[in-house]
């Protein structure tokens, strides 16, 4: 059989969409994508006036549901937490660096944009983040893929943009990076860097029996159970906080040889107050991911117990 692999049309999910293809067709199985337009696609609006990035999930989702395509490649950054009953979220491949990058003109970083530098961004959590670095930079709302971001900084119309240092590696792009953010101190999206892969429950469950779905061995093959981990400990955060998609909230995870740690900030709306946790772990490769989401739940609840709730508007996950 074919596997048809549902993806946006914009030049980052094409590439995304691409990779996967390549590493399914390298298993053996032939591949084709289909090109599902969302509503993220066609709406000019910011993103939290039309409903956060869940926009673009939705008409992935329903296709995938409706049988249009076997298999659905998310950015995680971008998959509301909140499941779908029916489809499932069976496979994380090996994840990219999750660290936001500064694009400026004339080779900038952060500290040296001159005072009131016009810098884009079309998220809440990260347009906290610099007007709580640089309270006197001119923080504006934009729209449109990567290489339209990119060029409101090169055309002039804009000193800096921030963006995923992964859609831009893979798109090829990081030339265009003066600097990269550190995690520490700059906790991105939950899940940044990691791609999801979605397929109905039912392929799913058919890996228990003794005719497993292509699409089922596929993902189960690309899996990287450490990413699939920690990415999922980082979504458990903002799913215990009852957080949608347009929260100003940084989640980041470090795994290392004998602990796993998980850190995260909740931001005021447009920047002011901050609220940080920390919480560290001793775990070695075997208790790994069930050490994660134990963490991940005792992060939400320091979180929670600190006030994040009346600091953000958290509430109506998506």
């Amino acid at each position: 059989m074919t596997i048809r692999i549902g993806t946006r049309g914009s030049a980052l999910a094409l590439a995304q969409a691409g990779w996967v293809a390549a590493a399914i067709e390298a298993q053996g199985e032939a591949c084709e994508l289909v090109v599902v337009r969302t509503e993220g696609d066609v709406s000019a609006a910011s993103l939290a006036q039309i409903g956060g990035t869940g926009v673009f999930a939705g008409a992935l989702r329903r296709s995938l549901a409706a049988g249009g395509c076997d298999l659905v490649v998310h950015s995680l950054k971008d998959l509301p937490v909140l499941p779908v009953p029916g489809l499932v979220v069976a496979g994380v491949p090996t994840r990219e660096d999750a660290r936001d990058a500064l694009c400026a003109r004339d080779g900038l970083t952060l500290d040296t944009l001159p005072e009131g530098a016009v810098v884009g961004t079309g998220s809440p959590r990260r347009r906290a983040q610099l007007v709580e670095r640089r309270p006197d930079l001119d923080v504006r709302d934009l729209r449109g893929n990567v290489d339209t971001r990119l060029a409101h900084v090169t055309e002039g119309r804009l000193d800096a943009v921030v963006l995923s240092l992964a859609g831009l590696t893979r798109l090829g792009r990081t030339e265009a990076v003066t600097e990269v953010l550190p995690l520490e101190s700059w906790p991105t999206a939950a899940g940044q860097g990691a791609l999801g892969l979605e397929i109905r429950a039912d392929d799913a469950a058919s890996l228990d029996g003794a005719a497993p779905a292509p699409v089922a061995l596929a993902v189960q093959r690309l899996t990287d159970p450490v990413a699939m981990a920690a990415a999922g400990a980082e979504r458990t955060v903002l799913a215990r906080l009852e957080a949608g998609c347009v929260a100003p909230i940084g989640v980041a995870s470090a795994i290392e040889a004998d602990r796993v740690v998980l850190w995260a900030s909740v931001h005021e709306p447009g920047g002011g107050r901050r609220l940080d946790r920390r919480v560290e772990r001793a775990a070695g490769a075997a208790e790994r991911a069930a050490v994660l989401a134990s963490a991940a739940d005792r992060l939400a609840d320091e979180l929670l117990e600190a006030g994040a709730a009346a600091l953000a508007p958290l509430g109506g996950a998506a």
